[in-house]
């Protein structure tokens, strides 16, 4: 026969059964959200990959309508006469001239690239491709990532950094995997702020950079 005592803490374990079972639920709930949702570790075994083209820059979207020329039916009897002469034809070619010629050094020009960089990992973490700074002319800049590769991680953000530390945070990163592009604010000085870094925000790791010349 057990002893009294046995029987009294076999009583006992199964009486607490149920409450065991239930902080054994709640701890694995709790290390399934540090695991996924805090630290994110289902981010090293999964790529997001994105495919953008290059970036559509202001200026190409043109204008979406013209001034219609006037008619002949706009002008008096007067004013058809003296378009006709000779002079006036000739005034009319000097300002269509200057016009082209103005129109052509105020429009943008074909697309180029301001700076560039290669891409490298900081310790662990691998990191591969190019960084360019595109631009048409205009204010208007983007940086773009092209044959992009770099580890994931959770809460990755793009920035651009300065030698003293001070950066300028770009967005969320698109996607570890593929081309991808940022718009540049028109106030970022890039001889100052010349590097990109690829920045853990949650956990403040660097997981690589690209230095822009």
């Amino acid at each position: 026969m057990l002893p009294r005592s046995w029987l009294n803490e076999g009583m006992t374990m199964l009486k607490n059964k149920p409450l065991l079972a239930g902080v054994g639920v709640v701890l694995t709930a709790v290390v399934a959200w540090l695991a996924f949702g805090f630290f994110g570790i289902q981010t090293a075994f999964i790529d997001n990959e994105v495919s953008e083209a290059g970036p559509a820059f202001d200026s190409e979207q043109g204008s979406d309508s013209e001034q219609a020329p006037d008619s002949e039916e706009d002008f008096d009897a007067e004013q058809l006469e003296m378009m006709e002469t000779e002079e006036f034809q000739e005034a009319m070619e000097l300002a269509a001239t200057e016009a082209t010629e103005t129109d052509e050094a105020m429009m943008p020009g074909e697309i180029t690239t301001l700076f560039s960089g290669d891409f490298a990992g900081n310790s662990q973490y691998d990191i591969s491709g190019q960084a360019l700074v595109l631009n048409d002319g205009t204010e208007q800049r983007f940086l773009r990532f092209e044959n992009f590769d770099s580890n994931n991680g959770p809460d990755l953000k793009v920035y651009l950094r300065a030698a003293n530390g001070d950066f300028v945070s770009l967005g969320d990163l698109k996607g570890n995997v593929g081309d991808q592009n940022y718009e540049i604010p028109v106030d970022v000085d890039l001889e100052v702020f010349n590097t990109v870094d690829i920045w853990c925000e949650r956990f403040s790791v660097g997981f690589g950079q690209a230095v822009l010349a």
